[in-house]
């Protein structure tokens, strides 16, 4: 309704107002006012390379127009010392410039105030390594899995098709095909448009089982294993939690719960779509540990790990004594943080529940060297990741790869209108709304996406290179300090604790701190 009321207002009416002018003005004057509307608005209805004008011909470059003050409108922000604000527009300017293959470099130094408590850089070498001409990548698949993955450092986050429009998710899965990295299905299934275009998936398997779900809403083994058997699948992620709302079930609104949705998730139409907050396979750190093995067997030998945000830590150490007990590893754990999260969630979830990121990499680096198994287990970092920079901390706190979500939407054209439950996403990203989700011109944005990820990677590859280092591996808590004071700098490795190897399996050398919570784990209760 809306995007017809613009339609009549960007076309309809510059045509009203020509007739009207035809008849009591001469003519050529009608031509001259209402011409270079009807151009204009054929022009973006017909260009394919922006969305917002593709939905909202002639009164979308309103948006375009008021970026020409973003420059003074970021100086405000930093001279009214409103925090955060800067900050995500550079990112989202960065990103924007990437996937367009645009010039991405800045004059006059740095934008930051490198004095301010808490700034925070990575050392350089005055032997810097040459960037290598092919990225590096990273092998995920333990002893137990006899079809490992070789990863890109830079993968597409979780993102459901149902949260996006079909094109966005065709649009991402060619883009990952294009650049060599994988895609993460989200916990809504896996669709036609995760299939189509060939890129490497990663199959998130949720509470609500979408994609392999039984009647009656449980795991159904038979229809994983024929799923899984897909060439285009090479990983399998258990989702436990996700920072946007972790301790609650995802959230797909009835208003955007299309009948071919229903059909993939095995829904009812008409409903909220709410997963259930815990998983019905199991219920302890031992049997979460089982769906890990069987989900392997049934996969072929795929690689099998689980996501979550971290909450009680003597829950996590619990899934470390299950390893122990059992013998059971998982192949790789994505460590989400409360700060991520592209989806729709209760304000308090997104707010007030759950751990940073970035102290959740660190517990779960430390939790596996503790137990002496961290060279077995990739750690994948997911949680606000948009840059080279982001990701060589995100080693540094002990990850091996990292996802995006955030980036890949901006690469796809997000403008951050914050509509993506209501249905009615501006530039056709996030909804089931034919008429807006054809603004996302797949090929186009696909290109993008690729783009993005290529230009980030080699950002990412030249800030190691920088280092003196050989390999992104290399990477280590010394190589990133923060501003502590007005005097003090501290690298992250003399800020963070990083527990000896093996030190929570020594009786006598657990440290202090992180005795009452591996006394109170255990493998057979969270």
């Amino acid at each position: 309704m809306i995007r017809r009321l613009f339609f009549v207002l960007a076309v309809v009416l510059p045509l009203a107002v020509g007739f009207a002018a035809s008849v009591w003005i001469h003519a050529l004057w009608a031509l001259v006012v209402v011409g270079p509307f009807l151009l204009v608005g054929f022009h973006d209805v017909l260009q394919r390379q922006h969305s917002l004008l593709r939905i909202y011909p002639v009164l979308g470059h309103g948006r375009y127009f008021f970026e020409i003050a973003r420059p003074e409108i970021q100086q405000y922000f930093v001279e009214n010392n409103i925090n955060g604000t800067p900050f995500s527009r550079e990112f989202r300017s960065v990103i924007y410039q990437r996937a367009k293959g645009a010039l991405d470099t800045v004059p006059f130094g740095t934008q930051r105030d490198v004095e301010r408590i808490g700034y925070e850089w990575m050392t350089h070498s005055l032997a810097p390594r040459s960037v290598p001409h092919e990225p590096p990548r990273v092998k995920i698949g333990g002893t137990a899995c006899s079809q490992p993955y070789l990863a890109s450092y830079l993968n597409i986050s979780a993102m459901s098709f149902g949260s996006l429009g079909k094109n966005s998710i065709l649009a991402l899965n060619h883009g990952a095909r294009m650049g060599g990295f994988a895609h993460n299905t989200g916990e809504g299934g896996l669709s036609p448009y995760h299939l189509e275009p060939g890129g490497d998936l990663v199959w998130q398997i949720g509470t609500g089982y979408f994609g392999c779900r039984t009647c009656d809403g449980g795991f159904d083994p038979e229809v994983f294993k024929d799923m899984a058997g897909r060439d285009a699948v090479k990983m399998i992620e258990i989702k436990l939690s996700q920072g946007a709302k972790p301790g609650h079930g995802g959230i797909l609104p009835a208003s955007k719960l299309s009948r071919e949705i229903a059909t993939i998730r095995g829904v009812p139409m008409g409903h909220d779509v709410i997963s259930p907050p815990a998983h019905s396979t199991f219920s302890n750190p031992s049997g979460l540990l089982a769906f890990v093995a069987r989900l392997r067997e049934l996969s072929g030998g795929k690689p099998v790990g689980f996501k979550l945000c971290i909450g009680y830590r003597a829950e996590f150490l619990g899934i470390c004594k299950a390893m122990l007990a059992t013998g059971i590893r998982p192949d790789f754990i994505t460590v989400d943080g409360a700060e991520g999260g592209t989806g729709a969630a209760p304000v308090e979830l997104t707010n007030s529940v759950g751990m940073p990121m970035r102290n959740g990499l660190l517990f779960v680096n430390s939790a596996l060297r503790g137990i002496g198994l961290r060279q077995e287990i990739c750690i994948i970092a997911a949680g606000k990741i948009t840059t080279g920079f982001h990701m060589i901390r995100a080693l540094a706190l002990g990850a091996n790869i990292c996802n995006s979500a955030r980036g890949m939407m901006f690469a796809l054209g997000c403008i951050q209108a914050r509509r993506c439950n209501t249905n009615h996403c501006p530039v056709g990203i996030t909804t089931q709304d034919p008429a807006r989700n054809q603004g996302v011109v797949v090929g186009d944005k696909a290109r993008r996406v690729a783009r993005y990820h290529g230009a980030t990677i080699r950002s990412f590859l030249e800030l190691v290179a920088s280092t003196g280092h050989d390999d992104p591996a290399e990477i280590a808590p010394r190589d990133v300090l923060r501003r502590i004071d007005a005097t003090t700098i501290k690298r992250f490795g003399e800020i963070y604790e990083y527990i000896p190897q093996g030190s929570l399996l020594d009786r006598q050398g657990v440290p202090p701190a992180w005795a009452t919570n591996w006394n109170r784990a255990s493998a057979d209760h969270f």
